[in-house]
Protein backbone atom coordinates (compact mmCIF):
# COMPACT_ATOMS: atom_id res chain seq x y z
CA UNK A 1 0.00 0.00 0.00
CA UNK A 2 1.36 3.69 -1.18
CA UNK A 3 2.17 5.69 1.72
CA UNK A 4 0.72 9.42 1.31
CA UNK A 5 2.79 12.56 1.25
CA UNK A 6 1.82 15.76 1.24
CA UNK A 7 3.81 18.05 -0.89
CA UNK A 8 5.31 19.82 2.03
CA UNK A 9 6.12 16.62 3.22
CA UNK A 10 7.99 15.29 0.53
CA UNK A 11 9.84 18.73 -0.17
CA UNK A 12 11.11 18.55 3.42
CA UNK A 13 12.76 15.57 2.05
CA UNK A 14 15.09 17.82 -0.72
CA UNK A 15 18.85 17.17 -0.63
CA UNK A 16 18.34 13.95 1.41
CA UNK A 17 20.94 11.07 0.39
CA UNK A 18 19.26 7.03 0.04
CA UNK A 19 21.90 4.51 0.65
CA UNK A 20 23.21 2.03 -2.11
CA UNK A 21 21.51 -1.34 -2.03
CA UNK A 22 24.86 -3.31 -2.23
CA UNK A 23 26.08 -6.82 -0.76
CA UNK A 24 27.44 -6.39 2.65
CA UNK A 25 30.99 -8.54 2.97
CA UNK A 26 30.55 -12.32 2.51
CA UNK A 27 26.88 -11.78 0.58
CA UNK A 28 26.04 -12.72 -2.20
CA UNK A 29 28.06 -11.65 -5.26
CA UNK A 30 26.93 -8.78 -6.93
CA UNK A 31 25.82 -9.47 -10.82
CA UNK A 32 23.63 -6.93 -12.05
CA UNK A 33 24.30 -3.11 -10.58
CA UNK A 34 20.96 -0.85 -11.72
CA UNK A 35 21.85 2.88 -11.97
CA UNK A 36 19.16 5.75 -11.37
CA UNK A 37 19.86 9.32 -11.90
CA UNK A 38 19.17 10.36 -8.88
CA UNK A 39 16.37 9.84 -5.59
CA UNK A 40 13.09 11.99 -5.81
CA UNK A 41 11.66 12.98 -3.25
CA UNK A 42 9.03 10.08 -2.42
CA UNK A 43 12.30 7.75 -2.60
CA UNK A 44 14.10 9.99 0.08
CA UNK A 45 10.98 9.82 2.20
CA UNK A 46 11.11 6.01 2.33
CA UNK A 47 14.28 5.39 1.64
CA UNK A 48 13.90 3.15 -1.45
CA UNK A 49 15.18 3.14 -4.52
CA UNK A 50 12.27 3.77 -7.77
CA UNK A 51 9.75 4.44 -4.81
CA UNK A 52 7.53 6.41 -6.60
CA UNK A 53 3.85 4.75 -6.63
CA UNK A 54 4.09 5.91 -10.79
CA UNK A 55 7.79 4.67 -11.51
CA UNK A 56 7.88 1.29 -13.27
CA UNK A 57 10.83 -0.18 -11.98
CA UNK A 58 9.73 -2.88 -9.68
CA UNK A 59 6.71 -3.69 -12.35
CA UNK A 60 8.83 -4.23 -15.40
CA UNK A 61 11.70 -6.32 -13.42
CA UNK A 62 8.80 -8.91 -12.24
CA UNK A 63 7.59 -8.70 -15.76
CA UNK A 64 11.14 -9.76 -17.31
CA UNK A 65 11.38 -12.43 -14.01
CA UNK A 66 14.60 -10.40 -13.12
CA UNK A 67 12.89 -10.90 -9.77
CA UNK A 68 10.39 -13.72 -8.62
CA UNK A 69 7.47 -12.32 -7.06
CA UNK A 70 5.98 -8.87 -6.79
CA UNK A 71 8.12 -6.08 -5.04
CA UNK A 72 5.70 -2.33 -3.90
CA UNK A 73 8.01 0.05 -2.48
CA UNK A 74 5.91 3.00 -2.67
CA UNK A 75 5.57 2.82 1.32
CA UNK A 76 9.47 1.36 1.88
CA UNK A 77 10.65 -1.70 0.71
CA UNK A 78 10.55 -3.91 3.25
CA UNK A 79 14.24 -6.37 4.49
CA UNK A 80 12.33 -8.80 2.77
CA UNK A 81 12.17 -7.07 -0.51
CA UNK A 82 15.54 -5.68 -0.24
CA UNK A 83 16.99 -9.67 1.01
CA UNK A 84 15.21 -10.76 -2.36
CA UNK A 85 17.20 -8.52 -4.65
CA UNK A 86 20.39 -8.74 -3.25
CA UNK A 87 20.10 -12.82 -2.88
CA UNK A 88 18.95 -12.99 -6.91
CA UNK A 89 22.59 -10.96 -7.26
CA UNK A 90 20.99 -7.03 -7.94
CA UNK A 91 22.25 -4.00 -6.40
CA UNK A 92 20.73 0.08 -6.86
CA UNK A 93 22.41 2.62 -7.02
CA UNK A 94 22.32 6.55 -8.42
CA UNK A 95 24.55 8.65 -10.30
CA UNK A 96 24.10 11.61 -7.92
CA UNK A 97 23.31 11.23 -4.50
CA UNK A 98 21.10 13.71 -3.36
CA UNK A 99 17.20 14.37 -3.79
CA UNK A 100 15.25 16.30 -5.98
CA UNK A 101 11.79 17.02 -7.52
CA UNK A 102 13.40 16.59 -11.03
CA UNK A 103 16.31 15.07 -12.27
CA UNK A 104 16.91 18.11 -14.68
CA UNK A 105 18.03 19.94 -11.27
CA UNK A 106 21.39 18.49 -11.40
CA UNK A 107 23.81 20.17 -12.77
CA UNK A 108 26.19 18.61 -15.34
CA UNK A 109 28.82 18.50 -12.86
CA UNK A 110 27.02 16.71 -10.48
CA UNK A 111 26.70 14.01 -12.63
CA UNK A 112 29.90 14.34 -13.56
CA UNK A 113 30.98 13.60 -10.21
CA UNK A 114 28.40 10.53 -10.06
CA UNK A 115 30.32 9.12 -12.96
CA UNK A 116 33.33 9.26 -11.16
CA UNK A 117 31.84 8.13 -7.69
CA UNK A 118 30.09 5.00 -9.68
CA UNK A 119 33.48 3.82 -11.60
CA UNK A 120 34.81 3.52 -7.90
CA UNK A 121 31.73 1.56 -6.74
CA UNK A 122 31.84 -0.53 -9.60
CA UNK A 123 35.78 -1.00 -8.61
CA UNK A 124 34.91 -1.94 -5.12
CA UNK A 125 31.70 -4.32 -5.75
CA UNK A 126 32.74 -5.95 -9.01
CA UNK A 127 29.52 -6.56 -10.69
CA UNK A 128 29.73 -8.29 -14.03
CA UNK A 129 27.01 -5.90 -15.75
CA UNK A 130 26.22 -2.12 -15.02
CA UNK A 131 22.88 -0.86 -16.13
CA UNK A 132 22.73 2.87 -16.38
CA UNK A 133 18.69 4.13 -16.61
CA UNK A 134 18.45 6.67 -18.55
CA UNK A 135 20.66 8.06 -21.98
CA UNK A 136 20.95 11.77 -21.30
CA UNK A 137 21.85 11.33 -17.74
CA UNK A 138 24.87 8.42 -19.04
CA UNK A 139 25.63 10.78 -21.68
CA UNK A 140 26.41 14.13 -18.93
CA UNK A 141 27.91 11.37 -16.45
CA UNK A 142 30.25 10.16 -18.74
CA UNK A 143 30.53 12.90 -21.58
CA UNK A 144 29.44 9.90 -24.48
CA UNK A 145 27.39 12.66 -26.70
CA UNK A 146 27.01 9.73 -29.14
CA UNK A 147 26.10 7.24 -27.05
CA UNK A 148 22.51 4.79 -27.69
CA UNK A 149 20.75 2.81 -25.25
CA UNK A 150 21.67 -0.83 -25.57
CA UNK A 151 24.74 -2.27 -24.71
CA UNK A 152 27.84 -0.06 -24.53
CA UNK A 153 31.33 -0.50 -26.89
CA UNK A 154 33.50 0.37 -23.93
CA UNK A 155 33.47 -1.38 -19.99
CA UNK A 156 33.21 0.12 -16.89
CA UNK A 157 35.76 -0.49 -14.48
CA UNK A 158 35.93 -4.32 -15.88
CA UNK A 159 31.69 -4.45 -16.00
CA UNK A 160 29.76 -4.88 -19.04
CA UNK A 161 27.96 -1.54 -19.63
CA UNK A 162 24.29 -1.35 -20.86
CA UNK A 163 22.43 2.25 -21.10
CA UNK A 164 18.60 1.25 -20.50
CA UNK A 165 15.38 3.49 -20.58
CA UNK A 166 14.88 5.37 -17.63
CA UNK A 167 11.68 3.79 -15.29
CA UNK A 168 10.20 7.33 -13.99
CA UNK A 169 6.43 7.65 -15.52
CA UNK A 170 7.42 10.87 -16.69
CA UNK A 171 8.85 8.95 -19.83
CA UNK A 172 5.81 8.41 -21.36
CA UNK A 173 7.79 6.81 -24.06
CA UNK A 174 8.33 3.65 -22.49
CA UNK A 175 5.40 0.96 -21.11
CA UNK A 176 5.85 -1.92 -18.58
CA UNK A 177 6.61 -4.30 -21.61
CA UNK A 178 9.45 -2.36 -23.34
CA UNK A 179 10.70 -1.77 -19.88
CA UNK A 180 11.06 -5.21 -19.35
CA UNK A 181 12.31 -5.92 -22.75
CA UNK A 182 15.48 -3.70 -22.42
CA UNK A 183 16.25 -5.13 -18.96
CA UNK A 184 15.62 -8.45 -19.23
CA UNK A 185 19.10 -7.82 -21.73
CA UNK A 186 21.54 -7.17 -19.12
CA UNK A 187 20.30 -9.43 -17.13
CA UNK A 188 20.79 -11.38 -19.33
CA UNK A 189 24.13 -10.90 -19.61
CA UNK A 190 24.77 -10.92 -16.29
CA UNK A 191 23.18 -14.44 -15.13
CA UNK A 192 20.29 -13.35 -13.64
CA UNK A 193 18.02 -14.76 -16.16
Amino acid sequence: MAARFTRAELESFRDTEVPDLLPGAGGEPLRLLFVGINPGLWTAATQTHFAHPGNRFYPALARARIIERAVDPAAGMSQRDRDHLLQRGIGITNLARRATARADELSVEELREGGRRLERTVRETRPAVVAVAGITAYRSAFGARRATPGPQPEDLAGARLWVVPNPSGLNAHETVDSLARAYAEPARAAGVL
